[in-house]
C-alpha cells in the first residue's frame, strides 16, 4: 500500500489537514506500506517557502515520517506538459479566453433543475467550446486556460459506458465500495473542467492524477469534499492509460459553526496548537483518532 499526503504551501496547516495526514499515514503503517508527502506548489503566485517549511516541522511534530526527495509539483511541468499535449492532440482540449466575470455573467440565469455549481465552482457554459468539435491545429497555447471537452470525449467513448472506481471510505451521500458513473452524469455535474490554467500550464485536476500515477500511489485518503473531484480524475487516468487507485474519503472536520475548516481558519492551527501546549496525542483525540 502507498498512501499520500499533498498539501499546499499556502498557509498553515490545521486540525483537518492532520486528520487527513495521520489517517493516510496509519493506513499504511498497518499494512506495512509508505506514506508520501508531496508538496502541491504548481501556484507560485500563493506558494510561500515558509509554508513549505512549516509543513514540515508541523508533520513531524506529529510522529509522521515519509521517504526523501519530497516530490514538488513545480518540479514536473514538463510532465504535465506531456499530458496537456496529448490531450491536445486528441482533440479533447480547446482554449478558453473567459474571465470568472464571463461565466458568471453567463450563468446569472440558470435553468430550473439545473446544476450551476460543479468542483470548481461554477459550471462552465461552454462560451469557447468549438462548436463544430473542431479547434485551431498546432501545439497547445499557453496564453489561454484549456478546458476538457466533455462534449468531444462521449463522442469518443459514448455517453453511457460506465466509469468506476473503488470506494473504502464513503461519499457524501453514503456511497461505498464500487462507484460508478457515466459521461452524462459528468457533463451535467462538473462541464468542461479546466486542465491547464493560463500562465500555469496545469491544474489541480491533470497534476494530481499525473503525480498519483508517477508516484505509485495505491490508495489516495481525501476528504467527502473531493468526491466529485474523484470523478474527474477517474476519468482522466482513462483518457491517460494510467491506473486508478484505491479512494477512502473520509468525514471532514468542521468548526463550532459545522462549517468546513479552511486555511484562514488560524485559530485551528496546528501551530496555535502546539503554542499552547497541546501534544501529538491531545491532536489525535481532537480529530477522533
Amino acid at each position: 500500500m502507498i498512501t499520500r499526503f499533498a498539501p499546499s504551501p499556502t498557509g498553515p496547516l490545521h486540525l483537518g489537514h492532520a486528520y487527513s495526514a495521520m489517517l493516510a499515514y496509519d493506513m499504511a503503517m498497518s499494512r506495512n506500506g509508505v506514506f508520501l508527502l508531496r508538496i502541491e506548489d504548481i501556484d507560485q503566485s500563493r506558494a510561500r517557502p515558509k509554508w513549505e517549511a512549516q509543513i514540515y516541522d508541523d508533520l513531524h511534530w506529529l510522529g509522521l515520517r515519509w521517504p526523501s526527495p519530497v516530490m514538488r509539483q513545480s518540479d514536473r511541468l514538463h510532465s504535465y506538459r506531456s499530458a496537456i499535449e496529448r490531450l491536445w492532440h486528441d482533440g479533447l482540449l480547446y482554449a478558453c479566453h473567459c474571465t470568472r466575470a464571463d461565466i458568471a455573467a453567463a450563468t446569472a440565469a440558470p435553468q430550473e433543475g439545473v446544476p450551476t455549481l460543479g468542483p470548481d465552482g461554477a459550471i462552465y457554459p461552454g462560451t469557447c467550446r468549438p462548436l463544430d468539435g473542431n479547434r485551431s491545429p498546432g501545439p497547445a497555447p499557453t496564453d489561454a486556460a484549456l478546458r476538457l471537452n466533455i462534449g468531444m470525449v462521449a463522442c469518443r467513448l459514448g455517453t453511457t459506458p460506465v466509469l468506476s472506481f473503488t470506494e473504502t471510505g464513503a461519499g457524501p451521500n453514503g456511497a461505498k465500495a464500487a462507484v460508478d458513473f457515466t459521461l452524462a452524469d459528468l457533463a451535467r455535474t462538473t462541464g468542461d473542467i479546466v486542465l491547464a490554467r493560463r500562465h500555469m500550464g496545469t491544474s489541480y485536476h491533470l497534476s494530481v492524477v499525473v503525480d498519483d500515477a508517477a508516484q505509485g500511489v495505491t490508495h489516495v485518503v481525501r476528504g467527502q469534499d473531493l468526491f466529485d473531484a474523484t470523478k474527474i480524475h477517474v476519468l482522466l487516468q482513462h483518457l491517460l492509460s494510467l491506473p486508478s487507485p484505491i479512494y477512502h474519503h473520509h468525514r471532514l472536520i468542521r468548526d463550532d459553526n459545522g462549517k468546513r475548516l479552511a486555511k484562514r481558519d488560524d485559530a485551528r492551527a496546528l501551530s496555535a496548537f502546539r503554542a499552547e501546549g497541546a501534544t501529538p496525542a491531545d491532536i489525535r483525540r481532537l480529530v477522533g483518532l
